[in-house]
C-alpha cells in the first residue's frame, strides 16, 4: 500500500502575523515557515500506517517555490520515504492546486492520499473535497480516527451530533483534523538521514495542467482593535449598557 500526503508550506503559527505596508499580502520575507499543522498530522497519520506494516511507502509532495523543499525535508526527517516538489512561481486557487495534485496521483498510483483538512493562512479548506470529486475517488473530510481493513478504509468524524464512522473503498482522500493524533518531533539522526533521502522536483507546467488563477486577492488589511472591556456592577448597568450604548437589545 502506497500513502500519499500533500503538504503546504505555512507561516509558523505562533509568529505574529504582519500586514505589507501596500496591502497586497502577508509579509513572508525573514519570517520563520514551517509545515502547515494540519498536514503535519497527515504525514503522522501516514508514518503511523506505516510502522504499523500497513503501508509501504510514504510518499510527500509540496506546491511551491523552491523555498517549499525545507518543509519536504522535514517531512522525509519525521519518516516519509521519499518527496516531490511541483515547482511553481506562484500561489494558485485550490481548483488548481487539486488539479496538480491529482497529475501527481495519476503518475504514482497510491491507495490513499492524506492531506489537512485546511492550511492555516487561507483557511480554505476545499482542496481534498476537490481532489476526490476530480479523480472520482471516495472521500472523507475532518477524520479524527482512521482504520485500514483491507481494501477499505474506516474514518470516524466529529459532527454536531457526535461521531460518525464512514466506510470507504480504496483508493480515497482523506483530510484530517486535529484530534487524529499528536506529531512527533524528528530527532536528529532523522534529521541527517532525511538529506540522503530523495526528493524529486517537477515542474508545474510539464504535467498537463493550465495554470490559472481563478480569484485574485485585492487588498489584506489588519483587523480593527478592540476597544477594553468595561466592568459593571450590575445586571442593571449591564442592560442599560447593552440598550443604550451598544444598541444590541431594544
Amino acid at each position: 500500500m502506497k500513502v500519499l500526503v500533500a503538504i503546504k508550506r505555512v507561516i509558523d503559527p505562533y509568529t505574529k502575523i504582519r500586514v505589507k505596508p501596500d496591502g497586497s499580502g502577508v509579509e513572508q520575507d525573514n519570517v520563520k515557515m514551517a509545515i502547515n499543522p494540519f498536514c503535519e498530522i497527515a504525514v503522522e497519520e501516514a508514518v503511523r500506517l506505516k510502522e504499523s506494516g500497513v503501508c509501504k511507502e510514504v510518499v510527500v509532495v509540496s506546491i511551491g517555490g523552491a523555498s517549499c523543499q525545507e518543509q519536504l525535508r522535514n517531512a522525509l526527517a519525521l519518516g516519509a520515504d521519499r518527496a516531490i516538489h511541483v515547482d511553481v512561481v506562484q500561489t494558485y486557487s485550490p481548483l488548481t492546486t487539486a488539479k496538480l495534485l491529482n497529475a501527481i496521483v495519476r503518475q504514482e498510483r497510491p491507495d490513499l492520499v492524506l492531506m489537512g483538512k485546511q492550511s492555516i493562512d487561507n483557511d480554505n479548506n476545499q482542496v481534498a473535497q476537490m481532489l476526490a470529486g476530480i479523480a472520482s475517488w471516495s472521500q472523507a473530510t475532518c477524520a479524527s480516527k482512521l482504520e485500514i481493513e483491507g481494501d477499505k478504509a474506516l474514518v470516524t468524524r466529529e459532527v454536531d451530533g457526535g461521531l460518525e464512522t464512514l466506510q470507504l473503498n480504496l483508493p480515497a482522500v482523506v483530510s484530517t483534523d486535529l484530534r487524529l493524533n499528536e506529531p512527533r518531533y524528528a530527532s536528529l539522526p532523522n534529521i541527517m538521514k532525511a538529506k540522503r533521502k530523495p526528493l524529486e522536483v517537477v515542474a508545474a507546467d510539464s504535467l498537463g495542467v493550465e495554470l490559472t488563477s481563478h480569484h485574485q486577492v485585492l487588498e489584506v488589511v489588519v483587523p480593527a482593535s478592540r476597544s477594553a472591556g468595561v466592568r459593571v456592577n450590575n445586571v442593571a448597568e449591564l442592560i442599560d449598557k447593552l440598550k443604550n450604548q451598544a444598541k444590541v437589545i431594544e
